[in-house]
């Protein structure tokens, strides 16, 4: 039996044509920081070299851990967390604590009231409000002011769950300038906005109110449900007086809803009225320049404007008593509408077919006005008024010029209205006018007018946005309690006053801003200061980059540079093979000095393998420090960047 044998020389296979298990485990370490590195040689290092891991190792290796994950970029990170969970969720929840309705309420233990919450010119910003902002700043000031709103807005919801939320007018800042289908803005600035770009901001109006409402559903207890009524315009949505467009009138209306209507809420009447629309009724015609009835035939040039509101007005105990008759049904569980007898009736005998009358209750009745009502000049607004405090801690000081709402006007806005169209109002509405809302001021402002039967007061309320001019935004919320005999309306409880009111103050979005424009300053004046020391004691540095900083293994014994071929590595035993990071060029370690020693250099050094300290290769000391403060602040950026976004995008 004979066997034959290549000649062919045998050649094992070669180690990189097949990736084993170990050479991946490899690869996968040499990727990690080279203090991970470090970390898993040594645990490696005990069972390779026949022997247990020292106490005393282990424990030098958990010093190494704590001084990796305890630094100062990290502690930063922490802090730059604390701080915009303060700033996007702690502030806004704590400058709501004492508005609870339980905290000031003032009803008897069995009263049921119904809440509401009154909110004024959120003016949605948009090019009409900083018409040279450049972009981004511009996209941005949207951005922050559309969340600002938002969370406001989400928070009355949650923490309150008012049972009717009412708009005060304003809801758009530009509004009265976006074209319609017939009609094109009074300015050429704005002109090239069509009636789509308005289209776009009713949906973002949706978007930041109507979507965040039913978050209160919970909350609320009134049996016949929750409403927001957000159809009394202000000046920005339709324009002021003689300078209105009908088109943009009826295209807000028909969004919104007629601005003049008459709701019962909490067994009041509320009687909302566009005071913009009929302050046209005492203005000069911008085409003729008479006023009031002006023309000979008794037609005021601006009729078209001021006869719908004044029609309102002049049928208002008509309207007054539809809606008490309507709210009575309701608490009644009656059928909507008027049953009719069914019978035949002669031609001349229409009264047995006509509708019955409806009679007013005589329910409180609350004014609603966009535009405040007529004071004299210096007329104090109280001590919540944020630009301007009371001069002086008299409570029956007469006049306070600059505590005062002031007396004037511009274009397309009237800071109060007219004395003549103040008096027109108030008769109109009703003997039992007992309080007013009104908005457009931006600032609060609560007055007495002894000059109207009744002396009702009105209250001014805050704009809910940071961008209209005040530090501390701010709504009202108004408690009301009126127990009527669901019969004839009459009071079944002698209550005086029947409503209560709270004003409610949000967060200083600006001062938010300047504490984080602190913080990132002291941000990086710390880690300038640190890229600084560590590139000129190095030896001090205990960033990721640093050499081997334990005596992990003995000392390895001084071999002569000459006698080491240039692909010949030595490190300590069992902490560095081929496939570690230590491949570049043979060093000694002197573990008892902390240093190492290039045998291709002959020099010393506490970090970066025979690096002088500062020579940064070759950028010099400044491009070194630069280079680490980078590093460090990118560091931090990543993950707090990060973590601002999630706040801010879901919620």
């Amino acid at each position: 039996m004979s066997y034959a044998y290549s000649s062919a020389p045998f050649r094992p296979a070669r180690r990189d044509s097949i990736s084993s298990p170990s050479t991946i485990l490899v690869q996968i370490q040499n990727g990690l920081p080279p203090w991970a590195q470090q970390w898993i040689a040594k645990l490696r290092a005990g069972p390779r070299a026949g022997r247990q891991t020292s106490p005393r190792e282990w424990k030098a290796m958990g010093r190494l851990t704590i001084r990796r994950v305890v630094t100062i970029a990290n502690a930063l990170i922490l802090f730059w967390v604390w701080t915009l969970w303060w700033g996007e969720r702690t502030v806004f929840q704590e400058s709501l604590e004492g508005c609870g309705w339980g905290e000031w309420e003032k009803w008897p233990s069995h009263a049921t009231p119904h809440h509401v919450a009154f909110v004024a010119d959120p003016q949605l910003v948009d090019p009409h409000t900083y018409p040279g902002r450049p972009w981004p700043l511009s996209t941005l000031t949207v951005k922050f002011t559309d969340q600002y709103l938002r969370r406001s807005f989400s928070l009355i919801q949650r923490n309150f769950g008012p049972d009717s939320v009412l708009f005060l007018g304003d809801l758009f800042d530009g509004g009265r300038e976006w074209a319609t289908g017939t009609t094109s803005s009074p300015d050429e600035r704005y002109r090239k906005y069509k009636d789509s770009f308005w289209k776009k901001e009713y949906s973002r109006f949706g978007r930041i109110f109507s979507d965040q409402f039913k978050e209160g559903d919970a909350l609320s207890r009134d049996p016949l449900g929750r409403r927001m009524i957000a159809s009394l315009p202000g000046n920005h949505d339709l324009g002021f007086g003689s300078g209105i467009q009908i088109p943009v009138r009826d295209r807000f209306q028909t969004f919104f809803g007629k601005g003049n209507r008459v709701d019962v809420l909490g067994n009041h009447t509320f009687v909302s009225v566009d005071t913009v629309s009929l302050s046209a009724m005492d203005q000069p015609d911008p085409q003729t320049g008479s006023t009031g009835a002006g023309s000979g035939d008794g037609k005021s040039p601006n009729e078209a404007i001021w006869k719908e509101a004044e029609e309102f007005l002049d049928q208002m105990n008509v309207h007054r008593a539809k809606a008490e008759t309507h709210e009575l049904k309701s608490l009644r569980s009656q059928t909507e509408g008027y049953q009719f007898n069914h019978a035949a009736v002669e031609i001349n005998e229409p009264s047995h077919g006509q509708l019955p009358q409806s009679e007013t209750v005589g329910l409180p009745a609350i004014l609603l006005t966009h535009v405040p009502l007529y004071r004299k000049a210096a007329t104090p607004c109280g001590p919540y008024r944020e630009h301007y405090p009371p001069s002086s801690s008299d409570e029956e000081l007469q006049e306070d010029e600059q505590n005062s709402l002031k007396i004037g006007g511009g274009y397309q806005y009237q800071n109060v209205l007219t004395q003549t169209i103040s008096n027109d109002l108030v008769s109109k509405v009703g003997s039992n006018l007992v309080h007013v809302y009104s908005g457009d001021d931006h600032d609060y402002c609560e007055v007495v007018h002894r000059e109207f039967s009744g002396s009702p007061k009105e209250i001014t309320v805050k704009s809910l946005s940071w961008a209209m001019g005040v530090r501390r935004p701010g709504f009202v919320l108004t408690s009301l309690w009126n127990p009527i005999d669901p019969a004839t309306g009459k009071s079944l409880e002698n209550v005086s006053p029947t409503l209560q009111n709270h004003l409610c103050l949000l967060p200083d979005q600006l001062s938010i801003f300047i504490y984080y424009g602190l913080t990132l300053a002291l941000t990086l004046v710390i880690l300038l200061a640190r890229a600084v020391v560590v590139t000129i004691y190095p030896s001090q540095s205990t960033t990721a980059d640093a050499g081997p900083m334990l005596p992990l293994t003995e000392v390895q014994r001084h071999i002569p540079t000459s006698s080491i071929s240039s692909s010949t590595t030595f490190a300590p035993r069992g902490l560095a093979s081929r496939g570690s990071n230590f491949n570049s060029r043979s060093f000694e370690y002197y573990p008892e000095k902390g240093r190492q020693r290039s045998p291709t250099k002959g020099t010393y050094s506490g970090q970066g393998y025979g690096q002088q300290p500062g020579n940064g290769h070759g950028k010099g000391l400044v491009g070194t420090v630069g280079g680490k403060l980078w590093g460090e602040v990118w560091f931090v950026a990543k993950v707090v960047l990060s973590w601002y976004i999630f706040l801010i995008w879901r919620w």
